[in-house]
């Protein structure tokens, strides 16, 4: 039976792909974007600002900055080392969309993407008018420049999944397709270019989660419970196939909640299901809504144990605003 041998989580934010210099201008897109505080309700950066732990001043000076960025980027190094060491046949990827691929006009809580290929292309994602342009070209970065490219999908895998997880009383979502001349959303993007390897990319089974959007987003018990029907259905397909999960995104942000992402760490140490499926509604909005792609693979992994992580507070302005940057595999 094929079986599922190998799990990853990381986070995909345009932070990650910044250089040395333009990590010191997040400043100017964090002052006018939307904020929650740690409970939850909506702040302004300047709310946030003036609560801020005077210390956050120092720690976000160039040189730190850039020393917690080279720790990341070691991290990030590690991860696409352990995958390609995992010789996978197949990479499941959970992940956020967010107005990519499902718009208003039928947003679905879980969709899965059973194409022969899915296509990485960055057509849809220069509509940033209202962003400066070093920040448009560098969310860029997670997408081909300089032609589309068509990246692998298993099929056969995609499909079973479907099958499997319908008779599981899963209501899922089902893409042959992307539309017309647009390319995939960030989440599975950024595995391709950043995560695989990029002469022979995995074929990966791209899985969407309704993170972000209201009035459907999937609650903590849904997706660790879809982690485990995913894990049953795999184990039901023909073959030997070695397959891998992998989270894309998270973990808090876009104000880093030190407390809330260690406790998440060790919860999935711990395989604590209990604490993963409990996680509190009111802090998972906007982007740290991506923490239930973690929860969700979590399911999958009962039977592997968490080998490796790093964690790194990714705070880049003095309001304490940015990225829980985090990394994980199990084996």
């Amino acid at each position: 039976m094929a079986k599922i041998v190998f799990g990853a989580g990381t986070s995909h934010t345009p932070m990650l792909l910044a250089s040395d210099e333009t990590l010191q201008r997040f400043v100017e897109t964090d002052r006018n974007i939307k904020h929650r505080d740690k409970e939850g309700h909506p702040v302004t950066y300047g709310d946030l600002l003036e609560k801020a732990d005077p210390k956050l001043a120092h720690m976000v000076a160039p040189k730190d900055l850039v020393a917690r960025q080279n720790v990341a980027r070691d991290a990030a190094k590690h991860l696409r080392q352990a995958v390609a060491a995992a010789k996978l046949d197949a990479l499941i990827v959970l992940g956020d969309d967010q107005n990519e691929s499902y718009l208003e006009d039928c947003r679905p809580a879980f969709a899965i993407y059973y194409g022969e290929t899915i296509r990485n292309a960055n057509v849809q994602h220069t509509t940033y008018s209202h962003f400066p342009d070093w920040y448009i070209k560098n969310r860029a970065a997670f997408f081909e420049q300089e032609k589309p490219r068509d990246y692998p999908v298993d099929a056969k895998l995609a499909l079973h999944l479907l099958n499997a997880l319908t008779e599981a009383e899963f209501d899922l979502a089902a893409s042959k397709c992307l539309r017309e001349g647009e390319g995939e959303g960030h989440a599975t993007a950024y595995v391709h270019r950043h995560v695989l390897d990029s002469e022979h990319p995995v074929p990966m089974v791209p899985i969407f989660l309704n993170t972000y959007f209201e009035p459907n987003r999937p609650w903590p018990k849904r997706c660790y419970r879809l982690g485990q029907a995913i894990k049953r259905a795999v184990e039901s397909f023909p073959g030997s196939a070695r397959v891998g999960i992998l989270a894309s995104g998270g973990l808090s942000h876009f104000l880093v909640d030190e407390e809330l992402d260690r406790a998440i760490l060790k919860a999935l140490a711990d395989k604590d299901a209990g604490f993963l499926q409990s996680l509190p509604w009111n802090k998972l909005h906007a982007g740290s809504s991506e923490i239930l792609n973690w929860v969700g693979i979590a399911g999958a992994l009962e039977q592997l144990d968490l080998n490796w992580f790093e964690y790194v507070p990714g705070y880049r302005t003095p309001a304490g605003t940015g990225t829980g940057l985090s990394f994980a595999t199990w084996s």
